[in-house]
């Protein structure tokens, strides 16, 4: 059944905003009927918008710090482009493009602002990374580094190869023992893979999924899907009331990991940063105008 209205008594429920709830609950309403909660903490929150960003005219390139994109094995060097863009866009200083195939492009024709380097070169201690989209196989190679970075963000392939190797998990919980900053961003069958489980038992308690993660692996995890899930380690859940269906496109997570690293290398604490990026990652789809297709290289830019 879908209802057009769900009413809500005394408290708002997380499924009526995750997962099926959202098809299920249509718009939603809610009474507390004059009851206090008392000293009850809630389970989660809704995330709200992020406060506009405002830059001081004695302000350089540098101010805003530097992202890196370590991704694009062969054959797909777009997803790693698509999250380059998306931090650009979104108010990076500066943006590097580490190819794992060597024999990638030097250059993006569309956006020339973007440099290509070695991913081996880069000074990633320095910088907030995102590290996965269209990794392959191949971000087995640069995870070790990687992992050492300042600010991170893992997705996709770097997520998969994590999931396979407990020495590399290991040095991925050392990151909250040096207080590291890091994101995870998986889809549900990662998050299900991460938790050695199937990704019915993660969606049928997708708060609960994302808050283990965040624990297990000492970082913020963002549960993607409809409602997205953000948890941190410390147990606070937020739950992201943005999106549509039209972000469920292939590309639109490789945008999103780029949008996060974008406000970690502008100094935002991990679970700001993802709040705000998945926040406004879903407005854009919200906003998208009627009629016109979304594509994740116009999200991307837009």
């Amino acid at each position: 059944m879908r209802a057009s209205h769900t009413l809500g008594l005394l408290a708002l429920k997380p499924g009526l905003f995750t997962a099926q709830g959202r098809d299920a609950s249509g718009q939603v309403w809610f009474d507390d009927l004059g009851v206090a909660t008392g000293d009850e903490a809630p389970c989660a929150a809704l995330s709200a918008p992020p406060a506009r960003a405002s830059r001081r005219h004695a302000s350089h390139k540098g101010s805003y710090g530097d992202v890196a994109i370590i991704g694009g094995a062969p054959g797909m060097a777009g997803a790693a482009l698509l999250a380059a863009r998306a931090a650009l866009h979104h108010g990076a200083g500066r943006v590097f493009v580490g190819f794992l195939d060597p024999s990638a492009p030097a250059l993006d024709a569309n956006q020339p602002d973007l440099m290509v380097r070695a991913w081996d070169s880069l000074d990633l201690a320095a910088m907030g990374v995102a590290c996965g989209c269209g990794g392959g196989e191949a971000v087995r190679t640069a995870l070790p580094r990687a992992l050492r970075a300042g600010a991170l963000v893992l997705d996709a392939d770097a997520l998969n190869a994590i999931a396979a190797d407990t020495q590399l998990q290991s040095q991925l919980q050392a990151r909250w023992r040096r207080q590291a900053p890091t994101v995870l961003t998986p889809h549900p069958l990662e998050a299900a893979r991460l938790l050695q489980r199937d990704t019915a038992q993660v969606q049928a308690d997708r708060l609960g999924a994302a808050r283990e993660l965040a624990r297990r692996f000492g970082a913020v995890v963002v549960l993607k899907g409809s409602g997205s899930v953000i948890a941190a380690p410390d147990g606070r859940v937020r739950v992201n009331p943005t999106g549509n269906p039209r972000l469920a496109i292939a590309g639109t997570g490789d945008v999103l990991a780029g949008m996060i690293a974008a406000r970690l290398a502008g100094g935002e604490d991990a679970l700001t940063a993802a709040s705000a990026a998945v926040y406004l990652h879903g407005l854009a789809a919200d906003h998208w105008p009627a009629g016109q297709p979304l594509t994740a290289s116009a999200l991307a830019t837009g």
